[in-house]
């Protein structure tokens, strides 16, 4: 494959604390970057687990208003109560990296999860605007039935729909995208030093562990697991990306309503993914679902 051209990382990411993200990176086109699945004979890879988790609660989940972008709100005291209890269900399993919304109510969610959590202890936590809730717009700071009754307005389904100074679907998308190129570069240049040589890279990781209802399903004994905590719709189009897009792996008995439902307050998705190594760039080569939107934990 030829040589991909590069670019310098967007300014717009920042650290909570210094990490040593690569500062050149590739952009071009994505699906060659991200899901070109090709069968190598003895490729090395690398599989790792991804768990998106959702802030909790606060003062507008609660009231059933819009807070996007425009209303950088702390949890309240049920959402406080909600990140405790995932962090406590989360204590035992193992994570390499944390990366987090720049917003406080995704910060304020990490942070309990890091406090109990021994495997974070020495983690740093990189927080990214690029994980940051979809902008509103001129809906921020309303009901959602507001939202739903502009849509009907003109005529454009609820989920299409995007409000005067929003931002669309389609934008959201390009953020997940960007973020995952970021993230698969600076897992690959931490961490493939625990690649499997042995493995050949195919359209899907392999199964690692079973999924029995226990908080380490999918990533017991997997060495490489970074934690997102991020927002409602993030969650949202990056599952239907990955699901849609990049072909994720899914049991057969998936709901595929559940599956594309908003995730709640601290609930938390699953993923495996691997990548292999082409001209000094990291690739995705296959990812598989575990689970999708788990509550187990959650404090309603």
């Amino acid at each position: 494959m030829s040589q991909l051209p590069r670019k310098m990382l967007s300014e717009g990411s920042k650290l909570c604390v210094r990490h040593l993200l690569p500062r050149s990176e590739t952009r071009t086109d994505f699906s060659r970057l991200y899901y070109s699945v090709v069968t190598f004979k003895s490729m090395a890879t690398l599989t790792f687990g991804l768990t998106l988790v959702r802030h909790g609660e606060t003062h507008y989940n609660k009231e059933g208003l819009l807070q996007g972008q425009g209303f950088d709100s702390l949890l309240s005291e049920t959402g406080l109560q909600q990140a405790e209890a995932a962090g406590c269900y989360l204590k035992d399993v193992q994570f390499s990296n944390v990366f987090v919304s720049d917003m406080q109510r995704a910060q304020q969610t990490a942070e309990a999860i890091v406090k109990h959590n021994r495997s974070c202890s020495a983690l740093q936590m990189v927080c990214d605007p690029l994980l940051k809730e979809k902008s509103f717009g001129i809906a921020e700071g309303r009901r959602m039935q507001d939202l739903k009754d502009m849509a009907q307005a003109v005529g454009q389904p609820f989920t299409d729909f995007t409000p005067p100074k929003g931002e669309t679907q389609e934008q959201v998308k390009g953020r997940v995208k960007e973020f995952l190129e970021k993230m698969l570069q600076q897992i690959g240049a931490e961490h493939w030093h625990n690649r499997r040589e042995d493995e050949t890279s195919v359209s899907a990781p392999p199964e690692t562990s079973p999924v029995v209802g226990q908080a380490d399903d999918g990533v017991k004994g997997v060495p490489v697991h970074t934690l997102v905590v991020t927002h409602g719709v993030v969650i949202y189009v990056a599952v239907r990306f990955f699901v849609e897009e990049l072909h994720c792996s899914l049991a057969s008995d998936f709901d595929r309503a559940h599956m594309f439902s908003l995730s709640p307050n601290t609930g938390l998705c699953r993923f495996m993914l691997t990548m292999r190594k082409e001209d000094d760039r990291f690739k995705l080569s296959g990812i598989r679902c575990v689970f999708l939107h788990r509550r187990d934990h959650c404090i309603l």
